[in-house]
């Protein structure tokens, strides 16, 4: 088994499965900062506040709900938290966008919805896509 050196710190992959990792690089939730800790928060009371109350509404598919909540959730901050600044996002590291999608994962099938529009939506356009389309997606999806 090889370990992950001080130079090289990031696992690619799977690779956490074969190689060992520096303890020292794992994230726990006692060394979350008092802005991560806001934000874990804000995820919970979103929940709370604005999609449990009409969890059946959202399995029956009402119309219009759905994105009404990701406008909402957009308006928080919550969908462009790994967009960068300069993109209209709030360009926070991997530990605070993994808050994130942990804080609003007991969001039953809304849950699906922001992993969605989040991770296989925005996230291939920041890192592959063109200027043009960075600026035309990643701004919409940070200002709402």
């Amino acid at each position: 088994m090889s370990t992950t050196s001080s130079t090289n710190t990031s696992l690619k992959g799977g690779e956490w499965l074969i190689k060992e990792s520096n303890a020292f690089e794992t994230f726990i939730p006692e060394d979350f900062n008092e802005e991560q800790l806001m934000v874990k928060e804000m995820c919970l009371q979103f929940l709370k506040t604005e999609v449990i109350p009409v969890v059946d509404k959202i399995d029956k598919m009402e119309p219009g709900l759905v994105p009404s909540l990701m406008v909402k959730a957009g308006e928080q901050g919550l969908l462009g938290v790994a967009v960068p600044e300069d993109l209209g996002g709030l360009g926070k590291d991997f530990v605070t966008s993994t808050i994130v999608n942990e804080g609003l994962g007991g969001g039953y099938s809304f849950s699906v919805s922001i992993a969605a529009h989040t991770g296989i939506g925005t996230l291939p356009i920041l890192y592959f896509g063109t200027e043009a389309q960075k600026k035309k997606i990643c701004y919409k999806v940070g200002k709402w």
